[in-house]
């Protein structure tokens, strides 16, 4: 009963901060990575934490399902930290986002970092994985934490672009938040408290697009009214894979739950988010 009075107090500063958020993704990400002043576990960036045990569960199925002497391409990573690891595992890596801000920070944070580039490219636009694959060919892709803040339509452009991009031989490996709680009970798994919401929590609920609404879940309906528009992760487990993938890239290779890491929203541990793992290949 706390727990919930606690997110009925938060109400008022989360909607507060969500009436901020422009209603186009590109913009939305531009005006979010062009205000990111630091990045890294003490940064300002919610979801850049070091890389640690959460890259092994994706170094497992790498080595399994992944022809380690293809490209890789990782769509929108932000500043580039997973398109580094990458690098070290792959042969050419190429990040994607919509935000030239991303791009530019990711490029400046990998000076001196071998057979890694950026460049803003939608993934969510018509004919963007063909040229992708006119330029390098069949290529495996990373995709973390992208699908769950996509509309259905975007998400299944998505796919249909990645099936372009791998092409025959390629694979897709996926890692999406899972969380199957409230908006609000997501949130204070974060640290967030009434009056108290931590500032990487606090920048992304500002800047990111509004999700889905039905991500918002069993919430009663003056609830569900208030928070409409909360730009929070929705979830993405199996069943939305294959709503947004049944047409596109549907053959599992893998899949089960995994960890995704965010940054300390308190103390100095990382902050772990139940999520989904698919390696994943065209039909």
């Amino acid at each position: 009963m706390l727990r919930l009075v606690d997110q009925l107090r938060m109400v008022p500063e989360v909607a507060r901060l969500a009436v901020r958020t422009p209603r186009n993704a590109a913009v939305a990400w531009e005006g979010y990575w062009s205000r990111v002043r630091t990045t890294g576990p003490a940064g300002e960036v919610l979801w850049d934490a070091e890389i640690g045990p959460e890259a092994e569960q994706y170094a497992a199925v790498m080595d399994e399902f992944m022809d380690r002497s293809m490209p890789v391409i990782d769509v929108g990573w932000g500043n580039g930290r997973w398109s580094r690891w990458l690098s070290r595992r792959f042969p050419q890596v190429l990040g994607v986002d919509v935000s030239a801000s991303a791009v530019q920070r990711a490029g400046e944070e990998s000076e001196g970092v071998r057979g890694v580039d950026y460049r803003t490219l939608d993934l969510t636009v018509p004919g963007a994985g063909r040229l992708l694959q006119a330029e390098f060919g069949d290529s495996h892709v990373f995709v973390r934490g992208v699908f769950h803040v996509l509309r259905p339509k975007q998400r299944e452009q998505l796919g249909r672009n990645l099936r372009d991009v791998v092409g025959a031989r390629g694979r897709v490996l996926l890692t999406e938040t899972d969380y199957r709680g409230t908006p609000l009970s997501y949130m204070q798994s974060l640290g967030a408290r009434p009056g108290s919401i931590p500032a990487p929590l606090r920048r992304a609920i500002g800047s990111i697009p509004a999700p889905l609404r039905r991500a918002i879940g069993s919430i009663p309906a003056p609830l569900r009214r208030a928070i409409g528009s909360i730009p929070v992760p929705g979830h993405f487990g199996p069943a939305e894979r294959r709503a947004a993938l049944q047409d596109s890239i549907s053959t599992v290779l893998a899949d089960g739950p995994a960890l995704i890491e965010a940054i300390p929203m308190s103390g100095t541990t990382t902050t772990s988010i139940p999520g989904y793992l698919a390696m994943l290949g065209s039909r």
